[in-house]
């Protein structure tokens, strides 16, 4: 059997195309070529990607004598295919006379435009089509399309790479927004809820708006005020949960606000200054008040705070730098009873200090070091209240 009868009962070539490409390119029996339809034609499932790129790298091209194959079996690949395969084999790239300065890797995603123009970019990971549009200087200018899972998400004018101009969000196929941008935020204009009315206006950057993620999925609706989060404001995760809510300034957390976990428990209540929390604020674990007191920069910093275990006071005294630091504190057992009191430094019993026992009676009085006793008298008993310590 010769190599024609191979490749068209094989389908590497599309069959209308075989008889041309026989009878035009006179195949001889034994090329290369085989090789790349059983090693990549055969394989492009998605499901070895990786022993598929490997096979490619070794790959020779030059004995590969028709470019016009080449390109045909090239064709017939997954985008997915196409990019990786691109990427990795410097033959085939100078064969098709393809520059690979034009492939840019962002986030999982390789970019294919001219400098100035128009291009398209693929996600690498299923070779799904997620914007075409016009480019300068290598970043999107102009007129563009973007998409997620095949469907439309905007559709508008870009500037340096972000939304400026005229342009209409889409969710589920659904108009969502419609309006102006400057420097990719909403501007002016409206937004549409799932009966298509409208829900909410801005106007020059002021107003209530939403926001959404690369994946149309909602990451925020608030009060906006010169095109910032300015006000009250919810955000949320990717599924759809509220992970904060509370008062912004400038487009960030200050004032009064709570975090949740991602399963929607609340986890933090308090007040925020320029993003972090700063001031009083409580921690919660499981509905279950964990941790109140002073924060500075995000952290347990210096004050007095209180922690809680099982809805019990287990420590309270002075932090710094989100621990028990420097100062006096006490610590309780679960009866509520104290077990200790005294002096800390880094985070461990250092200086003076008491020890109690489950009953609050008094077991040891002394100075400590690196958290250990160090100096001092006392008495120790066992479960069963059997002295074993005396000094």
């Amino acid at each position: 059997m010769d190599s024609s009868y191979y490749l068209c009962a094989n389908k590497a070539i599309k069959s209308q195309k075989c008889e041309k490409v026989i009878e035009e390119k006179n195949l001889s029996p034994k090329t290369n070529f085989d090789m790349i339809n059983k090693n990549l034609i055969t394989n492009d499932n998605h499901s070895n990607t990786s022993g598929i790129i490997a096979k490619a790298k070794k790959i020779n091209i030059e004995s590969i004598n028709s470019l016009y194959i080449l390109k045909e079996i090239f064709s017939l690949l997954s985008e997915k295919l196409k990019l990786e395969i691109i990427i990795y084999n410097k033959d085939l790239q100078n064969k098709l006379d393809i520059n690979i300065e034009n492939y840019k890797k962002i986030r999982g995603i390789y970019r294919e435009v001219e400098k100035d123009g128009k291009g398209e970019e693929y996600n690498i990971s299923n070779g799904e089509l997620i914007f075409e549009g016009e480019y300068k200087n290598g970043k999107r200018n102009g007129k563009g399309i973007k998409y997620y899972n095949d469907e439309l998400i905007f559709e508008g004018k870009y500037k340096n790479g972000k939304r400026n101009g005229k342009g209409k969000e889409y969710y589920n196929d659904e108009l969502i927004f419609e309006g102006e941008y400057i420097n990719g935020k909403r501007w002016n204009g409206k937004g549409y809820n799932k009966e298509g009315k409208i829900d909410f206006k801005i106007k020059e950057g002021n107003g209530k708006g939403k926001e959404y993620n690369n994946y149309d999925k909602i990451i925020f609706e608030g009060e906006y005020l010169n095109g910032e989060k300015n006000g009250k404001g919810k955000e949320y995760n990717n599924n759809d949960k509220i992970i904060f809510e509370g008062e912004y300034l400038n487009g960030e957390k200050n004032g009064k606000g709570k975090e949740y976990y991602y399963w929607g428990e609340l986890k933090f209540e308090g007040e925020y200054l320029n993003g972090k929390r700063n001031g009083k604020g409580k921690e919660y674990y499981n509905s279950e008040l964990i941790f109140e007191g002073d924060y500075t920069n995000g952290k347990r910093w210096k004050g007095k705070g209180k922690e809680y275990y099982n809805s019990k006071l287990v420590f309270e005294g002075a932090y710094m730098n989100g621990k028990r630091w420097n100062g006096k504190g006490k610590e309780y057992n679960i009866y509520d009873k104290i077990i200790f009191e005294g002096e800390y430094l880094n985070g461990e019993r250092n200086g003076k200090g008491k020890e109690y026992n489950k009953y609050g009676e008094l077991k040891f009085e002394g100075e400590y070091k690196n958290g250990k006793r160090w100096n001092g008298k006392g008495k120790d008993f066992d479960y069963n209240e059997e002295l074993i310590f005396e000094g």
